[in-house]
């Protein structure tokens, strides 16, 4: 079973908004054993729609469409489609319905824009949208089935998970694939690949390797498409035989993101955390609160840009900073320990570094970072150089700053 992702929108191509739906859609699908072998971005324009479709439904068994299913004159998907599968467009009273409920909720008047999201194509399969006007749509033509969904987010999700999943488990036979997924920390991708060469090469064909890297972590997936239980219990083998190897670097075998993976250790130990930022403004606090429920476990943060703040909140001494600098162990470790007895938490991160690209001396050039965790009983701070670029500092910092704290709650 394959399937194709068609991604239509002009702000997608200019780079105004980032394409999450085909990453979303390519793991669901993955997830019911349907492999994506092609994802194509185009603009809202019909002759790409309809080429589009001309290349992807010979190789196709279904093709998922998103985006272009607005109100406005730019979006042209269903007009296209209907033209394409030699249809019209006719008013569909269930589907007036649902945007007459969507407008009364937000008390806001239906206008003639739409009304013609009402007008649905006759003959496909309407796929009804809680959360929108624009409903998604079943097309079949030889056998393949195409789905268009609308380009939100939150729409294209629900529509997908309610609709779009008991119609393919119930009608495709759907192959079996295996993912096993390790996160890898403290160890750069190239000197990974050195270390676990031959482990690699005598692997059998059917176990195929990926290096996904991150900031701060290496996610190293291995990969059955076509599995059984012979073939996964080789794999279980193969996996014990890299967690010997790895051990070292190894920190979980979920496949989950690093704040993930701290709100688990946190909340598994009943921890909590806070952080004081200088450099990265703000930036681990947003990620540890990405994650629901974080509030369990995560009790709030110090963006101590200034030195006062530092001083005044922190309680840094004012002559350490006179003396090593703000960018300095000495208090970005007083920053840590600040903010553990200020917010009363059992961890802290603190950061104070140059982001860039301004700020940056010969003693301390663009990218100069120290980073500290501290618990009520152990503090551990590390000099980083990262890069000129002001954004990658930022993040690599946040990642690095979470890194830290995991290693530390693990060996505790």
């Amino acid at each position: 079973m394959k399937a194709s992702i068609l991604t239509i929108g002009d702000e997608i191509l200019i780079g105004q908004v980032v394409n999450t739906n085909s990453s979303w859609l390519s793991k669901k699908l993955n997830d019911i054993g349907i492999t994506v072998n092609t994802v194509l971005a185009i603009g809202d324009n019909k002759s790409q729609i309809t080429n589009s479709l001309d290349i992807l439904l010979p190789h196709s068994d279904i093709i998922l469409i998103t985006g272009g299913l607005g109100p406005t004159n730019d979006d042209i998907t269903k007009d296209v489609l209907a033209e394409y599968f030699n249809t019209k467009l006719i008013y569909d009273e269930l589907v007036y319905k649902n945007i007459e409920n969507i407008f009364e909720k937000t008390n806001s008047t239906i206008n003639k824009n739409n009304m013609r999201q009402a007008y649905v194509p006759e003959n496909a399969q309407i796929l009804m949208n809680k959360y929108g006007t624009a409903p998604g749509m079943l097309f079949k033509k030889n056998e393949k089935f195409i789905f268009s969904l609308p380009g939100v987010p939150i729409e294209m999700q629900y529509i997908f998970e309610t609709h779009i999943v008991p119609f393919l488990t119930e009608n495709f036979v759907q192959s079996k694939i295996t993912h096993k997924t390790f996160i890898i920390i403290g160890i750069p991708e190239s000197i990974l690949a050195e270390k676990i060469e031959d482990w690699e090469n005598n692997l059998p064909y059917y176990i195929k390797v990926a290096y996904l890297p991150n900031y701060g972590y290496i996610r190293l997936r291995l990969s059955i498409y076509d599995s059984d239980e012979e073939k996964n219990n080789i794999l279980k083998q193969k996996t014990e035989d890299l967690k010997n190897i790895v051990s070292d670097n190894l920190i979980s075998e979920e496949d989950i993101s690093l704040e993930e993976l701290l709100g688990k250790m946190l909340k598994d130990n009943q921890k909590t955390v806070a952080t004081a930022e200088s450099c990265t403004g703000g930036k681990i606090a947003s990620l540890i609160t990405s994650i629901p429920k974080s509030s369990s476990y995560f009790v709030g943060s110090i963006v101590s840009y200034s030195n006062n703040v530092k001083t005044n909140i922190l309680n840094v001494n004012k002559t350490d900073i006179e003396k090593y600098g703000a960018v300095s162990q000495t208090v970005v470790e007083q920053m840590a320990i600040g903010i553990l007895k200020l917010l009363k938490t059992d961890y802290s991160i603190a950061t104070s570094g140059i982001a860039g690209p301004d700020g940056g001396t010969k003693e301390k050039p663009v990218g100069t970072i120290w980073i500290a965790v501290a618990s009520k009983d152990k503090i551990i701070s590390r000099e980083y150089h990262f890069s000129s670029d002001r954004n990658i500092n930022i993040l690599r910092s946040a990642y690095t700053g979470i890194n830290m704290l995991i290693k530390l709650i693990k060996n505790n």
